[in-house]
């Protein structure tokens, strides 16, 4: 079966890719020949390996060759096809959207960007002219449109993305670790929102974000580091990225009063989205204190709003996504520094024909990262 790309990465009204940019393209990497993608083909369970035209492109888009993509929840929702991904996605198109790549084509209007260059991307595509984005809040713009969820993605040999989203990577960035700045940016964008330096930190939810989210406090100076979860083999993972504490959620309390002198944690960050996790998350934050949520809960939790945070003086903050783009700073020069190293959180290298291995794996809770190699 043929598979179309999407209409809208040529949009009609958009500006055609001009011939300088298409010389380049049929130089660089042939487009309008096939590549291999994963694609989600139909409104079921399962993605499909299979042969899709090349991507074309806009003047103000480049294309990559893709070296490294990440595996997300995001992705295993899409696989599945459960209520979310029925609501949200429209096939067919390309899943994924972490990646790291080299530039194989520009478009005529790109000077930021140019071929051979080493990247990753900001998978969130927003009007520049929007309020959001005018008012530094990209991140949450209700209008955004994301890779491998809204229109094609990167589990793919080659993608078309806006020069604008392009971010250089460093020479001495592996396109492994280039490859996850994506969720990375998540955990960067949890912790450092709050006040992480000389505080006692609460993570509840040890999976790869959560991980990184240790490594990250770790680096930017928390007095103590309590991480929580359900899986050994995560809360190992926990302890390997710095944690003081990796301990089940039961032992939680117990761990928070005595690195707190009973007050609770400074600032605690949400990872998992299980509903005792959040109440757990609140009631173990000290009064005054801040919980930063990146889990999403599969449904509606009853909260006690007076007891659990108003009477408390909690300061709650919801994440999405990475603030565009001053946690793309703060991580790359995190990352640069040498004192976050998020290689430990990758525990698997798989190509894109073991799509369902690594689905299970995922599920299962015996993998960190998963990372396609293409």
């Amino acid at each position: 079966m043929r598979v179309r790309l999407f209409a809208f990465q040529q949009h009609p009204d958009s500006p055609t890719i001009s011939p300088a940019a298409r010389g380049h393209a049929a130089r660089a990497g042939s487009p309008g020949s096939d590549m291999k993608a994963l694609v989600k083909q139909t409104a079921g369970r399962g993605l499909t390996l299979t042969e899709v035209p090349e991507p074309t492109f806009r003047d103000d888009e480049v294309l990559i060759r893709v070296r490294s993509a990440g595996v997300c929840g995001t992705d295993v929702h899409i696989y599945e096809w459960d209520a979310w991904a029925a609501g949200r996605c429209k096939p067919p198109f390309i899943c994924g959207h972490e990646f790291a790549g080299d530039v194989v084509a520009v478009g005529s209007f790109v000077e930021s960007v140019k071929v051979g260059d080493r990247v990753t991307a900001e998978g969130h595509i927003v009007d520049e002219r929007s309020l959001f984005s005018r008012t530094g809040n990209a991140h949450a713009d209700p209008s955004t449109k994301i890779i491998g969820v809204d229109r094609d993605g990167c589990f793919a040999e080659y993608i078309a993305m806006p020069a604008t989203n392009v971010w250089h990577l460093d020479d001495s960035i592996s396109y492994d670790i280039g490859g996850i700045h994506d969720p990375m940016g998540n955990a960067f964008h949890t912790a450092l929102t709050a006040n992480i330096p000389g505080a006692v930190v609460l993570i509840t939810g040890c999976g790869p974000i959560g991980a990184f989210a240790v490594g990250i406090c770790k680096a930017a100076g928390a007095a103590r580091i309590i991480a929580t979860d359900v899986n050994p083999k995560r809360l190992e993972l926990a302890r390997t990225m710095g944690a003081h504490d990796a301990v089940l959620p039961d032992d939680a309390k117990a761990a928070v009063m005595k690195a707190s002198d009973g007050n609770g944690a400074d600032v605690v960050l949400e990872m998992s989205g299980v509903p005792s996790a959040v109440h757990q998350a609140f009631a173990l934050c000290r009064p005054a204190g801040r919980v930063n949520m990146l889990g999403i809960p599969s449904k509606s939790i009853d909260i006690d709003f007076a007891t659990e945070i108003i009477f408390k003086g909690l300061t709650i903050y919801g994440v999405v996504g990475r603030r565009m783009y001053d946690t793309w700073h703060q991580m790359s020069r995190f990352v640069a520094s040498g004192n976050f190293d998020p290689t430990p959180v990758i525990t698997h290298r798989l190509p894109l024909e073991a799509v369902d291995d690594a689905m299970h794996l995922i599920k299962s809770g015996d993998a960190g990262k998963i990372i396609f190699q293409l």
